[in-house]
């Protein structure tokens, strides 16, 4: 009872901040199931569940393309993200390649504001003829994914002991070899929880898919602006919409958060 009364009030404060950081969303849930004439009364508690805004969101919408855009588009990113960024941090990691400077840069550079970056990249997109292709959202959500997972990756090189490399190189590896055979494996938490904060990103990005994006290749943030019309928003499918999107990552949180425990833990390197 004791220690009940100390963290009573800390509990009330951190149940007070739960409860506004989740009503947006359990707002948007009930908004889902409500008729348009209900979703204008919100202080109204009583109201009829209808499904017509998921039936319409699922069945005549674009939506399911552009989740499928969206999943192809994050998979790509990530996928030349860690082909890339890992070398890159593991170069940073053990034999500081360009030192601090280089370091500094590759994270200065996201301070730029994603306007900065966006007119050259429509450009080359239109001399190369990649607008309204998935290719130029995929390079496009490189310029901050690459950087962002190679100096998420460093940490997890430097926590690497040398000594599993020395003695793999002892057993006749090669340093390439002893970088894929021995290294990658260790981190391959980090890597997890790298790619799948990569995938978030991308999964939520809206400016650069809204730019670069056409019919075909529409994104889901994009589709989701979408509900917002010239004959005002419609409120219901957008919330249907919206919660489509946000429950895969809702449950990639919890993968980053295990993932994440695992590899500052060195959970692979034990033992």
């Amino acid at each position: 009872m004791k220690r009940l009364q100390r963290e009573a009030p800390i509990l009330l404060i951190l149940s007070f901040a739960l409860g506004v950081m989740l009503f947006p969303y359990l707002w948007t849930l009930l908004a889902s199931f409500k008729t348009e004439a209900a979703i204008n009364r919100p202080l109204a508690l009583g109201f009829t569940p209808t499904f017509a805004h998921w039936r319409a969101v699922l069945m005549e919408s674009s939506v399911p393309l552009q989740a499928r855009n969206s999943l192809l588009v994050g998979a790509l990113t990530v996928g030349v993200a860690l082909l890339i960024g890992a070398p890159a941090a593991y170069a940073f990691a053990r034999f500081n390649v360009g030192g601090p400077g280089l370091r500094f840069t590759m994270l200065a550079a996201q301070m730029l504001p994603p306007a900065t970056l966006i007119v050259p990249l429509f450009l080359i997109m239109y001399s190369l003829q990649l607008l309204d292709s998935l290719l130029a959202i995929v390079a496009a959500h490189l310029t901050f994914i690459l950087p962002l997972t190679t100096w998420f990756l460093i940490g997890f090189f430097d926590d690497v002991p040398r000594d599993l490399e020395e003695q793999a190189m002892v057993d006749g590896c090669t340093p390439w070899q002893a970088f894929y055979k021995v290294v990658l494996p260790t981190i391959r938490p980090g890597m997890t929880a790298a790619a799948l904060f990569g995938f978030v990103l991308s999964w939520n990005d809206l400016f650069y898919a809204l730019l670069l994006s056409g019919k075909n290749s529409a994104t889901l943030p994009v589709g989701i602006a979408g509900f917002w019309t010239f004959r005002g928003i419609e409120m219901g499918r957008m919330s249907a919409a919206i919660i489509l999107a946000v429950i895969p990552m809702v449950v990639a949180s919890f993968f980053v958060q295990k993932y994440l425990v695992r590899g500052l833990g060195g959970g692979a390197i034990k033992g």
